[in-house]
């Protein structure tokens, strides 16, 4: 089916930072696949985890014990300080799990319809309920009716946050995304998460962050909240957790961890020996090759290459991000950039029409992400000024 306006090449192989298209043209990956490949392609570890228990055992289903998902579970829970996992096979589908945890959490609490407030210019998914708590209208149109109960406020905004406190009872959580990466590569302001943090223990809501794209080491830590004292109660991470291998997982502690049980909730693929098998070698090569704190040293450098090229130059708006989430926001449409950095051997990403999006893997090196930046800023200068 026609869901995407494919761009005109096809990769046939890939060996870390790079990959190369069917006619052996070479490209540098500064997409990671959408924030998947964190680890670039082919990676040694992670193909030899999947070869290895492919031959040995690749699914029983969740009616049985499955050792690796426990491993798994109990090696997220160490590094995020929550206590139970859900897992799945995408973003959405750990979204869709948050949700209706949040949904048991408020009927628990006798909320006949509970509610849970979401951001404008989020991004949770594409299901009916992901894409309703999406706070873009280009997402939801066709698919009327939405879901019910979602009440959007402006994001990086408290005093909304705080005015629907005031006017409703019906709220059983909050869902926000601790860097908003289809948005724009919006960074909220220093004291945002702590302050829904402190609201949603006022008002006994349950605090969910969305770390689909920020999580497994993409921002400079674990988890994006891992930047702030603070725990949510709720944490959805998937992308890069398998490398490319789908899987998605729902985190949670305190009350909103028991929520969940036999019956009310499932999956036939999720957390299968294969799916876990992947993202336990991803862990083990971030781990081993310190590559939490390498995101954070790299993504400085990126954002200093950025401000001394390009935020001269007019036409550029911002230039901002956290670790290997890099956004320049331009004064006019640039989709067209994708296209011409294709051409020139880069891949790239433009969202919210006007933001060159950058998400490089984890495993960049400093002399790479300095060609990114001599590229990418060549060819804004060349698109502003051209």
């Amino acid at each position: 089916m026609s869901t995407y306006a494919r761009l005109p090449v096809q990769f046939e192989r890939g060996e870390g930072v790079w990959l190369w298209d069917t006619e052996g043209k070479q490209y540098l990956d500064a997409l990671s696949g959408i924030a998947v490949c964190g680890l670039g392609h082919a990676h040694p570890t992670v193909a030899e985890a999947i070869s290895a228990q492919a031959r040995r055992l690749i699914h029983t289903s969740n009616l049985y014990g499955i050792p690796l998902q426990a491993a798994l579970a109990d090696r997220l829970s160490q590094l995020s300080a929550m206590r139970r996992v859900f897992f799945c096979n995408s973003g959405a589908e750990a979204n869709e799990a948050a949700i209706k945890i949040a949904r048991l959490y408020g009927h628990g609490r006798d909320t006949e319809c509970p509610a849970i407030i979401v951001m404008e210019n989020s991004f949770h998914g594409r299901t009916l309920a992901t894409l309703t708590a999406t706070g873009n209208r280009r997402v939801q149109a066709g698919f009327e009716p939405l879901v019910q109960g979602f009440i959007r406020v402006p994001y990086n905004d408290l005093d909304a946050i705080r005015t629907v406190a005031k006017n409703s009872s019906d709220v059983a959580a909050i869902l926000v995304e601790p860097v908003q990466g289809e948005g724009g590569i919006n960074v909220p302001d220093p004291g945002y998460l702590a302050g829904i943090r402190e609201i949603c223990n006022e008002q006994n809501w349950l605090m969910m962050v969305d770390e689909i794209q920020t999580g497994i080491g993409r921002t400079g830590q674990w988890f994006a909240y891992q930047h702030t004292k603070l725990l949510p109660d709720v944490v959805t991470v998937a992308k890069a957790l398998g490398n490319g291998f789908p899987i998605g997982a729902c985190l949670a502690r305190g009350d909103a961890a028991d929520l969940l049980q036999p019956g009310s909730h499932g999956t036939t693929f999720g957390g299968n020996p294969l799916a876990s098998s992947a993202a336990m070698a991803v862990l083990d090569v971030i781990e081993a090759e310190q590559l939490v704190a390498h995101a954070e040293k790299l993504g400085k450098q990126l954002l200093a290459g950025f401000i001394e090229k390009l935020s001269s130059l007019d036409g550029v708006r911002a230039i901002r991000g956290s670790g290997l989430m890099i956004g320049i926001e331009l004064d006019r449409p640039c989709g067209e950039l994708v296209k011409t950095a294709l051409h020139c051997g880069l891949l790239i990403n433009v969202t919210a029409e006007r933001v060159v999006r950058l998400l490089p893997p984890l495993i960049t090196s400093e002399k790479q992400a300095s060609m990114i930046v001599d590229k990418v800023s060549d060819l804004v200068r060349d698109f502003l000024t051209g």
